[in-house]
């Protein structure tokens, strides 16, 4: 009874979300009994992980400067000002970045728990279970780098990870796991869920073998087993190696939508699939601008500009300058550029210099005209990831990328980073200060909401 309760209850509760999708969900009834029914429940079009609790928090990002000049403080402009001292937590009352992921690991936990009670093809269901349990993955795998510390292997095993919801139960009470616990977990979903995967799924909403193989490289990596994250970047790259040539694009541009972005691996938004046309208003710093050959870098030349209408003129930001009808930009799902730049950081960190400049020479062909699109092989390893460390900021723009890297390169006494930054840069009403935040932050672990908190009181903040 209970398992027919809770499907009745999720149905009525995530049916209508998708009513705009109707070509893509499942049509009339609303009680789930049937495997195809759940199969159509893994499409969930909307997914989007707002990072507005720590979005300005790093080097890649900016403010418009009267945005928060001479106004009250906010968490906006803590984060941009790096004020360790301060009350962060007084400032989330609520997270939809928190809420909406618990909500999908809701949605897959009740398909892996009761898709076996429902009727038909029981391979299909197996598909189903397989896909929805990639998703959770990929779902554990944005909490845990938002909500704790990097993953470090000498301190996993005792950090404070997050809650771990295994099945739906509307009684349950999670307890908070620790970092080592939740990446067991993912990495447990991943390898079950990859045998079941297809090469080719019946649309783009369905995970595909290409994506499970990249996820696995991308928990492999950040867990520093960089030959299992290497394979799995082949892997990857061998049902997806797709990378559009932005120089013939600058020439010859066409539309490129949602679903004709060849290097698009999984969706997932900040906010929805129009979201670069709002992200337009929010600038990117000076120092991320100066990574780029502006003439010749076409991701820059081609998606952002200077001097823009939302911009601090002369302050050398930029702002997203392409609107989302012309070219489809992923910033949370994951794409094939990212599995170039991780199998190339795994063959430098594993010694091969050559092979990993091979590898990044290869993506920068389809991003950069004229001789400077190759770049020679440094000296030692720490120079050439370093190096791959600036081509993931070029290429992996907006969303959550900077963040975790940076999360997880600070970790890494060679790698780390003390973030700095001067401001303001124009305005002069107010003294120009420059502000710094060191690897171990603790403002890299961003504080559960206030609400979460009150309504479970045994879990506690990770920093």
């Amino acid at each position: 009874m209970k398992r027919i309760i809770t499907t009745i209850i999720f149905s009525a509760l995530f049916f209508s979300a998708c009513e705009k999708y109707t070509d893509l969900t499942p049509k009339g009834e609303k009680i789930i009994n049937t495997a195809e029914e759940y199969y159509d429940l893994v499409v969930f079009p909307t997914k989007n992980y707002p990072p507005f609790n720590f979005r300005t928090l790093v080097d890649d990002n900016w403010v418009k400067e009267s945005s928060i000049v001479g106004k009250s403080p906010d968490l906006n402009s803590i984060n941009f000002y790096y004020e360790e001292s301060a009350p962060r937590a007084d400032y989330i009352e609520s997270s939809a970045f928190y809420n909406n992921v618990y909500s999908y690991i809701n949605r897959w936990n009740m398909i892996i728990t009761t898709v076996d009670y429902s009727k038909g093809d029981a391979s299909l269901k197996a598909r189903a279970k397989a896909e929805a349990r990639l998703l959770r993955a990929f779902d554990y795998f944005m909490l845990i780098n938002v909500y704790a510390k990097g993953y470090n292997p000498a301190t996993a095993a005792t950090d404070g990870g997050v809650c771990l919801m295994r099945e739906f139960d509307l009684e349950a009470h999670p307890t908070k796991a620790t970092v080592k616990e939740v990446y067991d977990f993912i990495q447990e979903d991943i390898e079950a869920a990859l045998p079941l995967l297809q090469a080719q799924p019946v649309n783009i909403y369905h995970p595909s073998l290409a994506f499970g193989y990249a996820l696995k490289a991308r928990v492999h990596l950040f867990r520093r087993e960089y030959q299992q994250a290497l394979a799995a970047a082949q892997k990857s790259l061998s049902y997806n190696n797709q990378l559009i040539d932005m120089v013939a694009y600058e020439v010859n541009p066409t539309n490129i939508t949602i679903d004709k972005n060849p290097e698009v691996l999984n969706l997932a938004y900040m906010n929805g699939h129009t979201e670069m046309n709002i992200w337009y208003i929010y600038p990117v710093s000076p120092e991320f601008c100066n990574l780029f050959d502006a003439t010749n870098d076409m991701r820059f030349k081609l998606f952002f500009k200077k001097n823009h209408r939302y911009a601090d003129v002369g302050s050398g930001a930029a702002n997203w300058d392409m609107p989302a009808t012309k070219f489809f930009y992923p910033t949370v799902g994951m794409k094939t550029g990212e599995m170039y730049l991780t199998m190339a950081e795994c063959q430098a960190r594993l010694g091969d210099l050559n092979g990993a400049m091979q590898t990044v020479n290869t993506l920068r062909s389809k991003r950069v005209k004229g001789s400077g699109a190759a770049l020679a092989t440094p000296a030692t390893t720490e120079e050439t990831v370093k190096l791959i460390i600036d081509e993931r900021r070029r290429e992996l723009a907006m969303g959550f990328n900077r963040f975790f890297d940076l999360k997880r390169l600070n970790t890494e006494p060679a790698y780390a980073k003390t973030l700095q930054r001067t401001f303001p840069l124009v305005n002069t009403t107010v003294p120009q200060r420059t502000y710094t935040l060191p690897p171990n932050s603790p403002m890299y672990i961003v504080p559960f909401p206030k609400d979460v908190m009150d309504k479970n009181p045994s879990l506690t903040q990770n920093y």
